[in-house]
């Protein structure tokens, strides 16, 4: 792999709500990385991140210059923010998921970044989890045999009342696509990363909480290659064992024909021999008080590695329309109630 970008990278960030805490921190972590400004229309918000502040992106670009600057804003602010940030020269850009508001839009997006030769990361972080990582290092080595069901069982139990949602992400109330647009949308890349793209998908889809407008429920059901079947049983009103409902927001089983792996609440990996009642550790509970195993650390460090050229990037703009072409055909499927085939 050829030469990359020397270090120090300076970073610029878009956004100061939630879940930016998990973006600054992990930028604060990475020797070679400077951490240069910060944005948000709350103009106090950005001050309390301890970093420069302001509140206009344009003014951020200009007087910070940065190399690399992480969108952390929902998905109706990212075109006019990668638009911005590309025509004052910015050239690496890391943009939040659920990216943009609909393919077409993502389209024309990663499409004007790849005319101006400019690189677009989607920080979707969930396949960077290290119970994930494990588990697709497991199938390779062939631990399970021929992989044949996935189910991940998504119960992040914050979906109930009027105040759903209202303390951390008060936008999602207000999403007429929610469950998957917002949550499933990190098993369809999940699943993508351990199995490759879907042949096929099924949905039906619910809404239990009134207050909020879109989806909070549903099945989904996917079709691999080889004969591979995984399912997304995703509500997010009921909970699961753990003391962290937000580390895993779930639990999943992984099965094959010599054997098994659970993914449990606290982060543990069991694999279970077929034909056996023993369960083997194969990860241990997780012990970092930062999101999903600190995931958005792991992928903000990949894109790093990426810019210095020591690896290739995972989840390019241009690679994650096959996330969004599933997405739509998942509220394809709920709006005929059929099966949509992808291919």
């Amino acid at each position: 792999m050829n030469a990359g970008w020397i270090a120090p990278i300076k970073v610029a960030c878009l956004g100061a709500g939630y879940f930016s805490q998990f973006h600054l921190r992990s930028w604060q972590r990475i020797p070679e990385v400077q951490l240069a400004g910060v944005c948000d229309t709350d103009l106090e918000k950005a001050k309390e991140t301890g970093v420069s502040a302001y509140d206009r992106l344009d003014a951020l670009l200009e007087t910070t210059q940065p190399d690399l600057l992480d969108i952390i804003v929902p998905p109706q602010a990212h075109t006019d923010a990668i638009l911005t940030a590309l025509n004052q020269g910015v050239r690496w850009i890391i943009c939040q998921k659920p990216f943009c508001q609909s393919l077409s839009e993502a389209s024309a997006i990663s499409d004007r970044a790849k005319s101006l030769g400019a690189t677009v990361i989607v920080h979707e972080n969930f396949r960077f989890q290290p119970w994930y990582r494990r588990i697709k290092s497991a199938i390779d080595e062939g631990l399970v045999g021929q992989p044949l069901q996935m189910t991940f069982r998504l119960r992040p139990g914050d979906g109930q009342g009027d105040g759903a949602y209202l303390d951390r992400q008060p936008y999602f109330q207000k999403m007429e696509r929610f469950l998957v647009h917002e949550t499933a949308v990190h098993w369809i890349d999940t699943f993508r990363f351990l199995f490759g793209d879907p042949k096929a998908v099924y949905a039906d889809l619910r809404r239990f909480n009134p207050v909020i407008a879109g989806e909070d429920a549903g099945m989904i059901l996917f079709d691999f290659e080889g004969d591979i079947r995984a399912a997304f049983d995703g509500n997010r009103l009921l909970d699961h064992s753990s003391d962290n409902m937000r580390r895993t927001m779930g639990e999943a089983l992984m099965e094959g024909t010599t054997g098994s792996i659970e993914l449990r609440g606290d982060g543990s990996l069991k694999h279970r021999a077929f034909g056996t009642s023993d369960y083997q550790t194969l990860m241990a509970p997780d012990e970092s008080d930062e999101f999903g195993g600190d995931c958005v650390h792991a992928l903000q460090s990949h894109v790093i590695d990426g810019m210095r050229g020591l690896r290739e990037i995972e989840n390019l703009a241009d690679q994650y329309l096959k996330v969004i072409e599933i997405e739509e055909a998942i509220y394809t499927s709920y709006a005929t109630g059929r099966k949509i085939d992808l291919v």
